[in-house]
């Protein structure tokens, strides 16, 4: 068994990356909050082991499950270009328990101006650092534009929550629990592609169906940021949308009527059941590994690329981000 290891691929996708059914399992194994209890000890030596496979040097007695699940820690806590490991709120796997918290609290406290501007801001703030940790690392981004993007993501949602807050004084009541699913989306629009910028700005590596580095790409970057922007807001979409529904409903029995306390920690419990779902589910929407036509490449990259390979790479590849 183990003399077979020798000749494992680590790196090759245990699920098909081209499905969506291949993407999600994928997802729901490294998205998987359990993983955040693991020492930082096993996490180094998840990777010790994913990085003695790819050298071909798997220790004796080693099986297929152990690797297996050193890659799934490798996966939820390394980023997948710089390999470097990421703090333990940028994870995709804190995005249960981290988001469940804030989501639920922006939903039970939505009536106020200032618990809205304080809720708004921890969740803009969490956001940020979601951004950062999951961003194209050959991209680099100085603490100016950082701080440029936390301020303008965090005003914007200020704005839209607030502003409905106010302009929805007189609506039904359903409609003013579904202002900070607004003030959210509005503000990843802006978020994501500021945290970003550099990427917008000068391009992302592309390459071959084999890796081969074939230059930068401002195009593939726009598509990259566009499918994470679809992919946040979607994961937010359901609990945010719908839980204040159920909520709605669930107030007007009397039970509920003497619980008020359980309000907020209800929610939580709720969303992170959406939670649970939609993570992988929104991770799984595109893939990772997305590919952009040669023809809808900037004319001087395009021309570069058909010069030096002809007609033999109809499509480049680049990594999204998360």
């Amino acid at each position: 068994m183990t003399a077979s290891l020798t000749m494992f691929n680590i790196d090759a996708p245990r699920w098909d990356q081209s499905t969506f059914m291949g993407r999600l399992k994928h997802f729901f194994n490294i998205t998987d909050p359990r993983t955040l209890l693991v020492s930082e000890h096993e996490l180094d030596r998840a990777k010790a082991l994913v990085q003695s496979c790819r050298a071909g040097m798997v220790p004796p007695g080693t099986s297929q499950e152990q690797l297996f699940y050193a890659k799934k820690l490798y996966d939820s806590a390394f980023h997948p270009d710089s390999g470097e490991k990421m703090n333990l709120i940028g994870r995709m796997s804190f995005q249960v328990p981290g988001g469940m918290a804030i989501t639920g609290f922006m939903l039970q406290f939505y009536r106020t101006v200032p618990a809205v501007v304080f809720w708004q801001w921890v969740n803009q703030s969490f956001n940020a650092i979601v951004n950062y940790t999951n961003r194209n690392a050959a991209s680099p981004i100085s603490v100016k534009q950082i701080g440029i993007a936390y301020v303008t993501a965090t005003s914007t949602a200020l704005a839209t929550a607030v502003g409905l807050n106010l302009y929805t004084k007189r609506a039904p009541s359903l409609v003013a629990r579904w202002v900070p699913f607004a003030a959210v989306a509005a503000a990843n629009c802006v978020n994501i592609p500021l945290m970003r910028q550099q990427e917008l700005i000068n391009g992302i590596t592309v390459t071959d169906e084999n890796d081969n580095r074939l230059g930068e790409s401002r195009r593939a970057a726009v598509k990259g940021i566009t499918q994470v922007v679809i992919s946040r807001v979607t994961m937010a979409a359901p609990g945010m949308i719908l839980l204040p529904i159920i909520m709605e409903k669930l107030e007007k029995y009397p039970f509920m009527k003497k619980i008020q306390v359980l309000h907020a920690p209800l929610q939580i419990i709720l969303v992170g059941g959406f939670l649970v779902f939609m993570v992988p589910f929104a991770c799984a929407l595109f893939p990772q590994r997305s590919s952009i036509a040669l023809s809808h490449l900037e004319p001087d990259l395009r021309v570069s690329v058909v010069a030096q390979h002809g007609d033999k790479v109809p499509h480049v590849y680049f990594n999204k981000g998360l």
